[in-house]
């Protein structure tokens, strides 16, 4: 499907410019459906993504992406509630709670659901890494400010540029894995 175009339902500007980024190595055109979407509480994102996916009537080919930090302190707390949790608390307040904790590992995981003509399918990605002890880097959103990823050199996604963290993180595997997928159904 190499010069196929598909669609991103998000009402997030900067997940859709990371996956414009990421797909364009595909050669797939990527559309921007500007979209609110309804978003279920459940624990797991693959649930939420899938249900996201469902509720938007478009027959395009698109997908909706979903992602969370897990916090191992925490039994993996926000997770699938991490925008929850951003907009209650914000990054400060998660700092706050870990004050004082030493056990700082964490992973980001992000899921692309996709609907095309044949059916919906779903694409992961994870990557794993720590929590910083200060907000740090001002590139990025929501968590990218205190994530610090193993395979990194010690900077936090908040610190790097879009290039140099879609070389890597959970929503660029996510949609690495659509990619390679896309580009093998032509």
């Amino acid at each position: 499907m190499r010069g196929s175009r598909v669609w991103m339902a998000t009402g997030n500007p900067h997940k859709y410019r990371e996956a414009r980024e990421i797909l364009s190595e595909y050669g797939v055109k990527l559309g921007h459906l500007r979209v609110e979407k309804v978003e279920i509480q459940a624990d797991d994102p693959e649930e939420i993504a899938m249900y996201s996916l469902d509720q938007i009537e478009d027959g395009r080919p698109l997908f909706v992406e979903d992602a969370g930090i897990f916090i191992d302190h925490f039994g993996g707390f926000p997770g699938p509630y991490s925008e929850y949790a951003l907009r209650k608390i914000d990054l400060p307040g998660i700092l706050k709670l870990m004050e004082g904790i030493e056990e700082r590992e964490a992973s980001f995981l992000s899921v692309v659901a996709y609907r095309h003509d044949d059916g919906r399918m779903c694409f992961r990605g994870e990557v794993k890494g720590t929590i910083s002890r200060r907000i740090r880097g001002t590139n990025g959103f929501g968590y990218d400010p205190i994530f610090i990823p193993d395979e990194g050199d010690g900077r936090t996604f908040g610190e790097m540029e879009m290039g140099e963290k879609n070389a890597f993180s959970h929503r660029a595997r996510a949609i690495r894995s659509l990619g390679v997928w896309l580009a093998d159904a032509e």
